[in-house]
């Protein structure tokens, strides 16, 4: 085991992905097409007998070849990939592993946070990481809302608003209508063309008139590069899939925290990532006592108002076309000086429509 040696694994290097690729295969795994570092171990002769890698502040796509089983050679990855995220100042992670490996990973520090259908186990390598998450999430609640009758509807919408438009602003009046309290979580990754500070703002200047709404940030445990980089990276339906009974597996467990019965979400024709997690959520929430409300997409000239449109407007220059798609919040935000970093980077993206 003394003269196994790891090494990173460049996007060019075709020989040695292509026996990544071999040994992942042999263990049942695929490898993610969402990496940014990927290692590899070698013996003697230059055979790869166990990989691990990296995306964002995730450990993933992790395998031992079957003669080599035993020798703690997994142990060697996994440590070798927390010096890596430690190095470049990742401190907070998380990893999906098989359920039979679960207690190996809690050996080594990782504790449990959900489970999918048995088969996947979402792990972060803080004791009280999710739980203090859910008791951040109960004080906000408290704090806005000190009544101590608990209320009788409560809704939750997701949003990742980039940027917050007047279809993101219908779903949220017409959720807030229906409940006595809403909950929007804002994602807060900052992985989209408008930056999270900009879009927490105009979500919440841009709803400021509905007041039964407790705002949180998301963190890492709604829609993030943790639980789903499927909904920021192009990816195939099933690892899709994968990622949203994820999500959701997430959702429950803070709707439960939350006492929320009801998730609002917009009804989807063209994001193929977000048509497909409407499916998922429709069919799986409501085993955890949670109605998926639809609420149909509120068009413009004929048109479903969606913010991959007001991008592409953005782009052009063309304000007045937005105008009839957003608040005058944001519409003024975007007219105005402060706008130009956010503007130029969207002229400068190859493409602004959401997959």
């Amino acid at each position: 085991m003394s003269d196994y040696f790891i090494s990173e694994v460049k996007p060019n290097e075709k020989t040695v992905l292509a026996m990544v690729d071999r040994l992942l295969v042999a263990e049942g795994i695929k490898r993610d097409a969402n990496l940014d570092y990927i290692c590899a171990m070698f013996d003697d002769d230059y055979n790869v007998v166990a990989t691990g890698s990296c995306f964002k502040n995730t450990l993933r796509c992790f395998a031992v070849s079957h003669d080599h089983q035993g020798e703690g050679l997994l142990n060697r990855i996994v440590t070798h990939l927390i010096e890596y995220q430690i190095s470049r100042g990742c401190l907070h992670l998380f990893l999906y592993t098989k359920t039979d490996s679960a207690k190996f990973f809690g050996d080594l520090g990782f504790y449990e946070i959900a489970r999918v259908d048995g088969t996947l186990v979402f792990m972060e390598n803080r004791r009280n990481g999710f739980s203090g998450y859910l008791a951040r999430l109960a004080d906000e609640s408290r704090a806005a809302f000190p009544e101590n009758e608990p209320p009788k509807t409560v809704g939750a919408v997701v949003m990742n608003a980039n940027p917050f438009t007047n279809g993101h602003l219908y779903l949220v009046e017409r959720a807030a209508a229906e409940c006595d309290i809403l909950h929007l979580f804002m994602v807060s990754e900052d992985a989209s063309l408008v930056p999270f500070a900009l879009r927490k703002r105009l979500i919440m200047e841009g709803t400021a008139h509905i007041k039964n709404i407790i705002y949180h940030e998301s963190g890492p445990y709604i829609i993030s590069s943790a639980t789903f980089p499927s909904y920021f990276l192009k990816d195939e339906a099933a690892v899709i899939g994968g990622h949203a009974r994820l999500d959701i597996a997430v959702f429950t467990k803070i709707a439960e925290a939350l006492h929320i019965t009801r998730r609002y979400v917009g009804e989807e024709k063209t994001s193929v990532v977000t048509g497909l997690y409407n499916e998922i959520m429709a069919a799986e929430l409501p085993k955890a006592g949670v109605a998926c409300v639809i609420i149909p997409r509120l068009e413009a000239d004929g048109r479903a108002i969606s913010a991959s449109t007001v991008r592409t407007y953005l782009r052009e220059g063309n304000l007045e076309a937005l105008r009839p798609l957003v608040p005058e919040t944001t519409f003024r935000c975007f007219s105005s000086p402060e706008a130009a970093p956010v503007l130029a980077a969207i002229r400068a993206a190859s493409d602004v429509v959401h997959y």
